[in-house]
Formats: structure tokens, sequence, C-alpha cells
């Protein structure tokens, strides 16, 4: 692994680590903005169920409207962060095929034996180096992922919250 793929990968790693953590940040706010949005409409709903004219039909219209955007715009992010890092896998592998061929080829040529296994262990631990690293880097582009399928829903939940706390 050259000096260059050592530094893309730590910095695949710092940006994952703090990927995982912004989402955990947001995830806790969104919990808490959910319990606050479940707890105001049940008190809406009752209030409507006991005396009608209370009842707030906007509101329950849109208590199931905006889990649908926001499940569908949720899906729609993670879809692209997935899309993204399934060309990056696959770009990976056509480059992996390139060197393992090269090096059997190498292999092949040697003058010995002896030749042929230093080849193939060269080549062994630097696939195992670039392995390790594009395992980095797919973790982050997963944590990416998850991170771009809880903005939508994030967002509906404290939106919600901010809006019924009257």
């Amino acid at each position: 692994m050259t000096n260059g793929d050592r530094r893309r990968v730590r910095q695949a790693a710092s940006r994952a680590a703090d990927t995982a953590a912004a989402t955990a940040v947001a995830q806790g706010e969104m919990m808490r903005a959910a319990g606050d949005v479940v707890a105001a409409r049940l008190e809406i709903l009752v209030a409507g169920l006991t005396d009608p004219s209370k009842a707030d039909p906007a509101e329950m219209a849109r208590m199931g409207l905006e889990k649908v955007e926001a499940g569908a715009l949720a899906a729609a992010g993670a879809s692209g962060k997935l899309g993204e890092a399934a060309a990056r896998v696959g770009a990976s592998a056509l480059t992996e095929a390139g060197l393992a061929g090269r090096a059997f080829s190498a292999a092949a040529t040697a003058r010995s034996p002896v030749e042929a296994g230093w080849v193939m262990m060269s080549y062994g631990m630097g696939w195992w180096g670039r392995a390790a690293g594009e395992a980095v880097r797919l973790n982050a582009a997963l944590l990416d992922a998850q991170a771009e399928a809880l903005k939508p829903i994030h967002r509906a939940a404290t939106d919600n919250a901010k809006r019924l706390k009257r």
C-alpha cells in the first residue's frame, strides 16, 4: 500500500467516525422529537374523539402523508449513496483483476519457482492491504448512506416537534 493509499484510508476512517458520531446525535434528536410529536398528536386525536368540533383533520391527514414523503426521500438518498458505493466496489474489483492478471503473468514467466513465489507473495500482501483499505472505504460509504437516509426523517420529526410545541 502506498503512502497515498494509507492517507486515503485514514481520511476515510476519520470521515466515517465523524459521520457515525453526527448520525448518532441526529438519531437521538429524532427520537426525542418523535416522542414529543406522538404525545402532541395523541392529545389532538383524543380531543377530536371526545369532541368532534375540536378535530383537526389537517393534522390527521398530515400524519400519514409526511411519513410516506420522508420515507421516499430517505430511500432516494440512501439508494444514491449505495449506488456510489457499488460503483466504487466495481471499479476496485476491476483494478484488482488487472493487478492479479499482471501478478500471475509475472509468476508464469519467472525464472525460478522461488521468484514465482516471491511475485505471488508480493501480490498477496498487496492485496491484503488493498482489501483492508477498501473495507474501510466501503464502511464509510455505508455510514454515508445511513446518514443520508436519516436526514428527511430527522427533518420531519424535528420540524413537527417545533410546530406542535405551541
